[in-house]
Protein backbone atom coordinates (compact mmCIF):
# COMPACT_ATOMS: atom_id res chain seq x y z
CA UNK A 1 0.00 0.00 0.00
CA UNK A 2 1.04 3.88 -0.84
CA UNK A 3 0.13 6.37 1.31
CA UNK A 4 -2.50 8.24 0.40
CA UNK A 5 -2.17 12.16 0.64
CA UNK A 6 -6.13 13.83 0.94
CA UNK A 7 -4.77 17.23 -0.25
CA UNK A 8 -3.84 15.32 -4.06
CA UNK A 9 -7.82 14.30 -4.33
CA UNK A 10 -9.24 16.38 -7.45
CA UNK A 11 -6.05 18.01 -7.73
CA UNK A 12 -5.86 18.95 -11.88
CA UNK A 13 -2.31 16.62 -12.73
CA UNK A 14 -0.35 17.38 -15.95
CA UNK A 15 2.27 14.54 -17.09
CA UNK A 16 4.62 14.85 -19.78
CA UNK A 17 5.58 11.53 -21.16
CA UNK A 18 3.08 9.52 -19.32
CA UNK A 19 2.73 6.98 -21.81
CA UNK A 20 5.75 4.66 -21.25
CA UNK A 21 8.29 4.19 -18.54
CA UNK A 22 8.56 6.57 -15.37
CA UNK A 23 5.65 8.66 -17.01
CA UNK A 24 3.37 5.64 -16.98
CA UNK A 25 4.06 5.11 -13.30
CA UNK A 26 3.41 8.85 -12.65
CA UNK A 27 -0.20 8.55 -14.48
CA UNK A 28 -1.09 5.15 -12.53
CA UNK A 29 0.23 7.05 -8.94
CA UNK A 30 -2.07 10.16 -9.21
CA UNK A 31 -4.54 8.45 -10.83
CA UNK A 32 -4.64 6.10 -7.49
CA UNK A 33 -4.80 9.48 -5.90
CA UNK A 34 -8.22 10.85 -6.98
CA UNK A 35 -6.57 13.13 -8.44
CA UNK A 36 -7.82 14.64 -12.32
CA UNK A 37 -4.82 13.24 -14.60
CA UNK A 38 -4.04 14.52 -17.72
CA UNK A 39 -0.92 13.72 -19.70
CA UNK A 40 1.26 14.10 -23.13
CA UNK A 41 2.83 11.87 -25.10
CA UNK A 42 3.20 10.96 -28.81
CA UNK A 43 2.97 7.08 -28.18
CA UNK A 44 -0.43 6.18 -28.97
CA UNK A 45 -0.13 2.83 -28.70
CA UNK A 46 1.30 3.02 -25.03
CA UNK A 47 -0.94 5.89 -23.97
CA UNK A 48 -4.03 3.49 -24.72
CA UNK A 49 -2.74 1.00 -21.89
CA UNK A 50 -3.09 3.80 -18.99
CA UNK A 51 -5.75 3.84 -16.41
CA UNK A 52 -9.51 5.17 -18.08
CA UNK A 53 -9.68 8.11 -15.49
CA UNK A 54 -6.66 9.86 -17.15
CA UNK A 55 -7.19 12.26 -20.37
CA UNK A 56 -4.43 11.75 -23.16
CA UNK A 57 -3.54 14.57 -25.93
CA UNK A 58 -1.14 13.39 -28.61
CA UNK A 59 1.88 16.47 -27.90
CA UNK A 60 5.12 16.57 -29.60
CA UNK A 61 6.69 18.55 -26.64
CA UNK A 62 9.58 19.61 -28.84
CA UNK A 63 6.81 21.93 -31.05
CA UNK A 64 6.35 24.39 -28.04
CA UNK A 65 2.84 25.94 -29.98
CA UNK A 66 1.08 22.57 -29.91
CA UNK A 67 2.38 22.24 -26.65
CA UNK A 68 1.05 25.71 -25.08
CA UNK A 69 -2.16 25.12 -26.90
CA UNK A 70 -2.68 21.55 -25.34
CA UNK A 71 -2.02 23.07 -21.78
CA UNK A 72 -4.54 25.96 -22.89
CA UNK A 73 -7.14 23.43 -23.78
CA UNK A 74 -6.24 20.87 -21.12
CA UNK A 75 -5.92 23.48 -18.36
CA UNK A 76 -5.21 25.17 -15.54
CA UNK A 77 -3.46 22.88 -13.46
CA UNK A 78 -3.07 22.54 -9.74
CA UNK A 79 0.27 20.85 -10.45
CA UNK A 80 2.78 19.62 -13.33
CA UNK A 81 4.97 17.29 -13.07
CA UNK A 82 7.79 17.63 -16.17
CA UNK A 83 8.88 14.03 -16.87
CA UNK A 84 9.52 13.65 -20.75
CA UNK A 85 13.03 12.97 -21.49
CA UNK A 86 14.77 10.57 -23.95
CA UNK A 87 18.53 9.35 -22.67
CA UNK A 88 19.79 8.48 -26.06
CA UNK A 89 23.91 7.88 -26.06
CA UNK A 90 25.85 9.26 -28.51
CA UNK A 91 29.72 10.13 -28.54
CA UNK A 92 30.93 13.28 -28.08
CA UNK A 93 33.08 14.06 -31.03
CA UNK A 94 29.83 12.70 -33.37
CA UNK A 95 27.46 15.55 -31.79
CA UNK A 96 26.50 18.02 -34.30
CA UNK A 97 24.30 21.62 -34.21
CA UNK A 98 21.56 19.60 -35.23
CA UNK A 99 21.83 16.94 -32.90
CA UNK A 100 22.69 19.01 -29.81
CA UNK A 101 19.51 21.42 -30.37
CA UNK A 102 17.54 18.49 -30.65
CA UNK A 103 18.65 17.13 -27.63
CA UNK A 104 18.26 20.21 -25.62
CA UNK A 105 14.93 20.48 -26.99
CA UNK A 106 13.77 17.27 -26.08
CA UNK A 107 14.89 17.03 -22.44
CA UNK A 108 15.01 20.54 -21.29
CA UNK A 109 13.24 23.50 -23.69
CA UNK A 110 9.78 21.47 -22.88
CA UNK A 111 10.18 21.79 -19.56
CA UNK A 112 10.86 25.33 -19.06
CA UNK A 113 8.15 26.13 -21.34
CA UNK A 114 5.36 24.32 -20.07
CA UNK A 115 6.31 25.49 -16.14
CA UNK A 116 6.08 28.99 -18.24
CA UNK A 117 2.40 28.37 -19.36
CA UNK A 118 0.79 26.73 -16.20
CA UNK A 119 2.21 29.18 -13.83
CA UNK A 120 -0.37 32.31 -14.82
CA UNK A 121 -3.30 29.89 -13.92
CA UNK A 122 -1.60 28.72 -11.19
CA UNK A 123 -0.72 31.69 -9.29
CA UNK A 124 -4.89 33.26 -10.18
CA UNK A 125 -5.98 30.03 -7.98
CA UNK A 126 -3.48 30.73 -5.21
CA UNK A 127 -0.69 28.55 -5.78
CA UNK A 128 0.15 25.11 -7.21
CA UNK A 129 3.72 22.68 -7.76
CA UNK A 130 5.41 22.43 -10.36
CA UNK A 131 8.09 19.07 -10.12
CA UNK A 132 11.24 18.90 -12.99
CA UNK A 133 12.87 16.06 -13.20
CA UNK A 134 16.84 15.79 -13.78
CA UNK A 135 19.38 12.67 -13.46
CA UNK A 136 22.12 11.86 -11.35
CA UNK A 137 23.64 11.37 -14.73
CA UNK A 138 25.08 14.64 -14.86
CA UNK A 139 26.30 14.65 -10.69
CA UNK A 140 28.00 11.02 -11.58
CA UNK A 141 29.71 12.80 -14.76
CA UNK A 142 28.71 9.61 -17.28
CA UNK A 143 30.21 9.87 -20.77
CA UNK A 144 28.74 8.93 -23.75
CA UNK A 145 25.70 11.20 -23.37
CA UNK A 146 26.97 14.87 -23.24
CA UNK A 147 24.25 16.86 -24.54
CA UNK A 148 22.00 14.76 -22.15
CA UNK A 149 23.20 15.50 -19.19
CA UNK A 150 24.36 19.09 -20.09
CA UNK A 151 20.58 19.35 -20.27
CA UNK A 152 19.70 17.69 -16.81
CA UNK A 153 22.46 19.96 -15.39
CA UNK A 154 20.71 22.81 -16.48
CA UNK A 155 17.49 21.72 -14.98
CA UNK A 156 19.11 21.91 -11.57
CA UNK A 157 19.34 25.76 -12.20
CA UNK A 158 16.27 26.16 -13.87
CA UNK A 159 14.67 24.38 -10.67
CA UNK A 160 16.25 27.10 -8.03
CA UNK A 161 15.57 30.30 -10.47
CA UNK A 162 11.76 29.63 -11.27
CA UNK A 163 10.95 28.45 -7.38
CA UNK A 164 11.97 32.15 -6.35
CA UNK A 165 10.57 33.73 -9.45
CA UNK A 166 7.40 31.90 -8.54
CA UNK A 167 7.29 31.86 -4.53
CA UNK A 168 5.74 34.91 -4.03
CA UNK A 169 2.39 33.56 -5.70
CA UNK A 170 2.34 30.43 -3.99
CA UNK A 171 3.85 28.12 -6.67
CA UNK A 172 6.33 25.72 -5.51
CA UNK A 173 9.52 24.40 -7.59
CA UNK A 174 11.09 21.62 -6.97
CA UNK A 175 13.17 18.68 -8.64
CA UNK A 176 13.52 14.74 -8.99
CA UNK A 177 16.66 13.14 -9.71
CA UNK A 178 16.42 9.79 -10.73
CA UNK A 179 19.00 7.61 -10.77
CA UNK A 180 19.18 3.68 -12.38
CA UNK A 181 15.17 3.59 -12.80
CA UNK A 182 14.51 0.09 -14.89
CA UNK A 183 12.24 1.00 -17.37
CA UNK A 184 11.30 -1.07 -20.68
CA UNK A 185 13.36 1.09 -22.88
CA UNK A 186 16.38 0.76 -20.61
CA UNK A 187 16.08 -3.15 -20.67
CA UNK A 188 15.43 -3.31 -24.53
CA UNK A 189 18.73 -0.71 -25.52
CA UNK A 190 21.23 -1.19 -22.85
CA UNK A 191 20.22 -2.85 -19.35
CA UNK A 192 21.86 -5.92 -19.07
CA UNK A 193 22.88 -8.64 -16.42
CA UNK A 194 26.47 -7.22 -15.83
CA UNK A 195 25.05 -3.22 -15.91
CA UNK A 196 22.53 -4.47 -13.29
CA UNK A 197 25.23 -6.50 -10.92
CA UNK A 198 27.29 -2.85 -11.11
CA UNK A 199 24.54 -0.61 -10.48
CA UNK A 200 23.87 -2.58 -7.01
CA UNK A 201 27.57 -3.10 -6.21
CA UNK A 202 27.65 1.10 -6.55
CA UNK A 203 24.07 1.53 -4.56
CA UNK A 204 24.13 1.53 -0.80
CA UNK A 205 20.54 -0.19 -1.35
CA UNK A 206 20.80 -3.48 -2.78
CA UNK A 207 17.69 -3.48 -4.96
CA UNK A 208 16.74 -2.23 -8.44
CA UNK A 209 14.64 1.10 -8.48
CA UNK A 210 11.41 1.11 -10.86
CA UNK A 211 9.46 4.09 -11.87
CA UNK A 212 7.17 3.75 -8.89
CA UNK A 213 10.45 4.82 -6.58
CA UNK A 214 9.80 7.94 -8.52
CA UNK A 215 6.45 8.23 -8.47
CA UNK A 216 6.02 8.15 -4.87
CA UNK A 217 8.33 11.32 -4.43
CA UNK A 218 6.72 13.03 -7.32
CA UNK A 219 2.98 12.57 -5.24
CA UNK A 220 4.83 13.59 -1.82
CA UNK A 221 6.44 16.92 -3.59
CA UNK A 222 2.66 17.51 -5.10
CA UNK A 223 1.17 17.03 -1.80
CA UNK A 224 0.65 19.59 0.56
CA UNK A 225 3.38 17.59 3.42
CA UNK A 226 5.62 19.54 0.97
CA UNK A 227 4.13 22.99 1.76
CA UNK A 228 7.38 24.40 2.73
CA UNK A 229 9.68 23.25 0.33
CA UNK A 230 10.90 24.99 -2.94
CA UNK A 231 13.42 24.97 -4.88
CA UNK A 232 14.98 22.04 -3.25
CA UNK A 233 16.16 18.54 -4.78
CA UNK A 234 15.07 14.61 -4.08
CA UNK A 235 17.79 12.40 -4.86
CA UNK A 236 15.88 8.55 -5.94
CA UNK A 237 18.96 6.88 -6.68
CA UNK A 238 19.38 3.89 -3.94
CA UNK A 239 22.76 5.80 -2.89
CA UNK A 240 24.94 5.51 -6.25
CA UNK A 241 25.74 8.76 -5.97
CA UNK A 242 27.38 8.41 -2.57
CA UNK A 243 30.32 6.97 -4.92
Amino acid sequence: MSAIYPSLAGKRVLITGGASGIGADLVRAFVGQQSRVAFLDIDDAAAATAPAAAIYRHCDLTDIASLRTAIDELGPFDVLVNNAARDDRHEMATVEPDFWRRALAVNLDHQFFASQRVAPAMASNGGGAIIFTSSVSWKRARPGMVAYTTAKAAIAGLTRTMARELGPQGIRVNCIVPGPIRTERQAQLWRTPEADAEFLRLQALKFHLDGTHVARAALFLASDEAGGMTGTEIIVDAGVTLN
